[in-house]
């Protein structure tokens, strides 16, 4: 922070001395003992010192679950300088101690912990000593607590007890404030970590000292003007009177204030908007309290409102953000912890994950409810590239006790963290909880109908008496939902548990569907807010092999069975792909084992797309009483580990297939085409404010030669602004008749839409006629290729040549990190270029030499 000083320096304010750095970590057996790393983990710092190897490699999982059930000592060793340790308080502060400990200083117990989501300041005033400070922090082991916990809780169960056996995970995580996917998850493995996990530091001062900042920046529509409510908290020794000095130079606006805050006059600010709508405007505000040297920050002028109104020939009610009074379409994805060992989380791995949400075009990432609360630097990103956040607070897919001491800790938690990050623009909801309501109405856990009254009132008294209460007082300027998905206001008329949660007509819902076919779009839910759907694929060999070996390298090894974590996952990727898609069949093991690793990728992207378009198309229809969808939100953008997941970004930062189609699929001006009782529709998108005019070219191309066989154009027809609009419809019998030389077997229809002046204004866009298993010509395409440096830094051309038309062409450098601007597309000419830009300095001859190429007709 700003207000750090120098070890030793003589200040009025406050004296720092950070204690991050070298500790001494033991066993509880003290048969371990090694030098740590704080912040840190047990896990990491093993690793580090070559006790045990990469617990993310093959099995080790499994075989290093002794860690988490022993029990650790941290400890330290410091001096305080005579002139500091003379001041009047004296309090040491851990940002984060993951989970339970008892800390001691000089050998007497000062505090303990049970909450991995909240700071702890503990009061050492007069137990410093002259010399040799000795602190200890003692770590239970997590999962023998949350037993413990479990155990002692006896007048009714709080299930579930333990997550089913395919995640070879441990049991009761809903007992212990921790994230609740270190127990594992059906995407991530089971290594409940033991650490301190953020900085920890001594803080001494004789009169007072600031806890945390934060601002507010609050919208008056009857005199369209803004005000900033800034709050201070301050930890007060000895009553003391100060200044406190705010500026924002950019808008020529300072105040001064002795205790009260009294609005200053008004300039007209620039508003901060999401990607895609606007500019992130932000402003820097400084604080300066005096004696203590200012902290500048980020203000950004927004508003955010969650619309829930009635729809005219609609039941239910509308469900959709307003962001500085305008509509806004949230295109996204879901956020999960970035690593298991959160220590190893680096601000690089980050800003790649978020400018890949970016270059997809998304605008907004939801931050579930089963892993952490994010670093200060994600949101500060967020801020910066305007992409919304959804936040949820840390409880998913349980029921959780509520014991006094428990509902206490959770109090304290939420303060903190609203406190942390309400003063983000990107974050623009609050949610208590992940499927919570959902696991309570459609009875997940077998709860007899007699007990299930018990079971709503806890719900109530956590999420709504507790946390919404406290979120509430907090936080004026943000919409808080309950759970996702919820049916909102609706569920809040019927005590909070809605009958059916997942009812399209209101809120937001959760849909996943794995065995019927996702082609087939009717079977969709035309909700109000897609907040979770998806498909799993398998991530790239190249990603996997860092952590397998060859013998691994087989869809029906044990190595491909342990590290699926959904059951029957495997078999559910082949079968959907089955039913459009001949199954790799080359004699070659390692050939078909990459082979089928593409062809769950190349299921996964044309499902998700398939899906997101039917919710960008429902924008503004209403069909059945049902529609006006207003935000998709895949599952899932990033994973923990190098595992099959619903990811679109490998771990290590790979992008899938996926994440190259959401691209398109999220384009800011979209054409989406669709067949329906035999004709063919194409759909207009647009995100932009203005009407668009615009013509639709759509084009029939043969499988078995390189000229499209007829192509059409629609008239000029305007495309409503913020909407969806039908802007082609044909019989599909008719125009394969009128071509002549299709049928739906031999020929592929492509589209998209330009401006009257001829000026592509979407993406490429094209849509199959049949199933490509029964596609009739479809050759082995023999695609060669050639890769020159293009005179801009780390950047490519790579060329194509292809001697017949080629379906989900997908390039794959292996290990080389970047991304192409194309990948898994539709190749229709002899001759392609796409342009790999690196993230590293590459070569041409590298690229070449761990290029591979892969078509549909090549894995069969």
């Amino acid at each position: 922070t700003g207000l750090e000083r120098h070890e030793g320096e003589p200040s009025l304010g406050v004296d720092i001395i950070s204690l991050n750095g070298k500790w001494q970590l033991m066993n509880s057996n003290s048969s371990v003992s090694v030098s740590a790393d704080v912040p840190g983990c047990v896990h990491t710092t093993l690793q580090r010192q070559g006790f045990i190897s990469d617990p993310y490699y093959r099995f080790n999982d499994l075989a290093y679950r002794w860690i988490s059930l022993d029990n650790w000592t941290y400890t330290t060793s410091f001096s305080v300088p005579s002139h500091v340790r003379g001041k009047g308080k004296a309090v040491l502060v851990f940002e984060g101690v993951d989970t339970v400990s008892t800390i001691s200083l000089n050998g007497l117990t000062i505090g303990k912990t049970d909450n991995m989501f909240r700071r702890y300041d503990f009061d050492v005033t007069g137990l410093l000593k002259d010399e040799e400070n000795v602190l200890q922090v003692w770590i239970m082991s997590a999962v023998t607590y949350a037993s413990q916990r479990s155990h002692a809780h006896t007048e009714y169960r709080v299930p579930p007890d333990c997550p089913p056996p395919v995640q070879k995970g441990e049991c009761h995580v809903n007992f212990i404030r921790k994230a609740q996917s270190s127990f594992s998850w059906d995407w991530g493995p089971s290594f409940p970590t033991l650490g301190i996990w953020k900085g920890v530091r001594l803080e001494v001062f004789n009169t007072s000292r600031v806890l945390s900042y934060t601002t507010s920046p609050k919208y008056d529509s009857e005199h369209s003007s803004w005000t900033v409510e800034v709050e201070l908290f301050f930890d007060v020794f000895v009553a003391s009177k100060g200044l406190v000095h705010l500026s924002i130079p950019l808008l020529q606006s300072e105040a001064e204030f002795q205790l009260s805050l009294t609005p200053g006059q008004s300039k007209n600010v620039s508003l901060w908007w999401p990607f895609g709508h606007g500019e992130q405007f932000l402003y820097y505000l400084t604080i300066d309290v005096s004696l203590e040297g200012g902290e500048t920050f980020n203000v950004a002028f927004r508003t955010v409102e969650l619309v829930q109104e009635p729809i005219p020939s609609s039941p239910g009610l509308s469900f959709y953000f307003r962001i500085n009074g305008k509509p806004i379409f949230l295109k996204g994805s879901n956020w999960i912890p970035v690593h298991a060992f959160q220590d190893q989380v680096t601000t690089d791995m980050i800003t790649i994950l978020l400018r890949s949400a970016q270059k997809a075009n998304m605008n907004a990432l939801r931050v579930w409810g089963g892993g952490v609360y994010e670093q200060d630097i994600f949101y500060s990103l967020c801020d910066m590239y305007g992409i919304m956040i959804w936040q949820d607070f840390m409880f998913a897919c349980a029921l959780y006790p509520t014991e006094k001491d428990f509902i206490q800790t959770v109090r304290e938690e939420v303060t903190q963290q609203v406190r942390r990050l309400k003063s983000h623009p990107s974050v623009v909801i609050w949610s208590g909880n992940n499927e919570n309501e959902a696991a309570i109405a459609t009875d997940w856990f077998n709860i007899p109908v007699t007990v299930r009254p018990l079971y709503v009132k806890d719900y109530v008294h956590l999420y709504v008496e507790n946390i919404r209460d406290i979120v509430l007082q907090e936080d004026s300027t943000r919409p808080f939902l309950v759970s996702s998905p919820t049916n909102g206001v609706e569920s809040e008329k019927e005590g909070w548990v809605a009958k059916d949660p997942y009812d399209p007509h209101y809120g937001d819902t959760h849909f996943y569907s794995y065995y019927k076919d996702c082609w087939d779009w009717t079977a969709f839910p035309r909700t109000r807010f897609a907040s979770e759907y998806g498909f799993q694929s398998w991530p790239s060999l190249s990603t996997l092999s860092k952590v397998s070996v060859s013998s691994d390298w087989d869809f029906s090894s044990n190595f491909s069975a342990h590290r699926q974590h959904h059951e029957y996952g495997n078999q559910q990727m082949l079968k959907q792909a089955e039913l459009h898609y001949i199954l790799p069949n080359s004699t070659d093991p390692l050939q078909k084992y990459r082979d089928t690793i593409y062809i769950t990728q190349v299921m996964q992207a044309q499902c998700v797309k398939i899906q997101t378009e039917f919710y960008r198309r429902s924008r503004s229809d209403i069909v059945e009483g049902k529609g006006h969808t207003m935000g998709t939100l895949y599952w899932q953008l990033n994973d923990i580990w190098q595992g099959p997941s619903w990811s679109s970004v490998e771990f290590g930062g790979k992008w899938k297939m996926l994440h190259y189609w959401a691209t398109d699929f999220y384009a800011p001006i979209l054409s989406a085409g669709v067949e329906d009782k035999g004709d063919l529709l194409i759909y207009g998108v647009s995100d932009k404010v203005v009407i668009l005019y615009s013509c639709s070219q759509v084009k029939l191309h043969s499988w078995s030669s390189f000229n499209a066989v007829c192509s059409l154009e629609s008239n000029v027809t305007t495309i409503k602004a913020g909407g969806s609009t039908l802007v082609f419809q044909h019989s599909i019998s008719a125009l394969l008749t009128q071509c002549g030389n299709c049928t739906r077997r031999s020929c592929i229809v492509t589209f998209h839409l330009s401006s009257p002046e001829g000026q592509m204004i979407s993406p490429h866009n094209h849509i199959f006629l049949s199933s490509p298993r029964y596609a009739e010509g479809l050759q082995k395409p023999n695609i060669t290729f050639t890769v020159k440096d293009t005179g801009i830094v780390q950047n490519f051309f790579v060329t194509l040549h292809c001697s017949f038309p080629a379906v989900y062409v997908w390039l794959d450098v292996d290990n080389i990190p970047g991304h192409f601007d194309v990948n898994g597309f539709l190749m229709l000419s002899k001759k392609s270029t796409v342009i790999f830009g690196a993230w590293r300095p590459t070569t041409a001859e590298e690229i070449t030499s761990n290029l591979h190429i892969t078509s549909l007709r090549d894995v069969y």
